[in-house]
């Protein structure tokens, strides 16, 4: 069965760090596509870092680069997401994404299977 399974949002203060996992079960991770999403309220999701699997190049979102940083673990076939620096606008629902054809997912039509998503608040 495949599952990806998000922890470790939570509540933090602007400057703050969290770092954000996602286990994936029913499938290995590293043959495939990774990659972070978040939705902000009365927002429409939109990327934020990724891992393509054909040529191991990451992405990351203009609005996060040189904060945020993606990484992965592929004997717990986890990913993770680094998140330094926190502002306030970095505040949504962050969800784990796979593309079965191994590019970082950067749009939604290039998600292929996600999580439920784990709530990040940054505020004072």
């Amino acid at each position: 069965q495949l599952q990806l399974v998000e922890s470790g949002g939570g509540l933090v203060q602007p400057g703050g760090s969290l770092r954000l996992s996602c286990a994936a079960s029913g499938f290995t991770l590293d043959y495939y596509g990774i990659g972070w999403f978040r939705q902000a309220p009365g927002k429409e999701r939109e990327a934020v870092s990724g891992f393509s699997s054909i040529d191991n190049s990451t992405y990351y979102a203009d609005s996060v680069k040189g904060r945020f940083t993606i990484s992965r673990d592929n004997t717990k076939n986890t990913v993770y997401l680094q998140m330094d620096s926190l502002k306030p606008e970095d505040t949504g629902i962050y969800y784990c994404v796979v593309n079965w054809r191994g590019l970082a997912p950067k749009t939604l039509f290039e998600v292929d299977y996600g999580g439920q998503g784990t709530q990040v608040t940054v505020s004072s």
